[in-house]
């Protein structure tokens, strides 16, 4: 039962990260800020979640990342 409840859970999220991406393309405090923002503050994806979630959805092909350099050089 509770290794549903987490399948459940995860599919939840990949779908908020998902929709998240469908209005473009962004980093992930961008994903986490969209999901707090959409949901009143009812959920967030905490970084020790969202990152994972983010290299898993690639490897299914679902996602696309690169790297760059931001506006501070980061």
């Amino acid at each position: 039962m509770a290794r549903e409840r987490v399948s459940i859970l995860k599919g939840a999220m990949d779908l908020l990260i998902l929709k998240a991406l469908s209005w473009g393309p962004m980093h992930g405090y961008g994903v986490s800020y969209w999901v707090r923002q959409v949901t009143a503050d009812t959920f967030e994806i905490q970084e020790g979640v969202l990152y994972p979630a983010l290299h898993r959805l690639e490897e299914k092909g679902w996602i696309d990342s690169e790297w760059g350099v931001s506006e501070n050089n980061r």
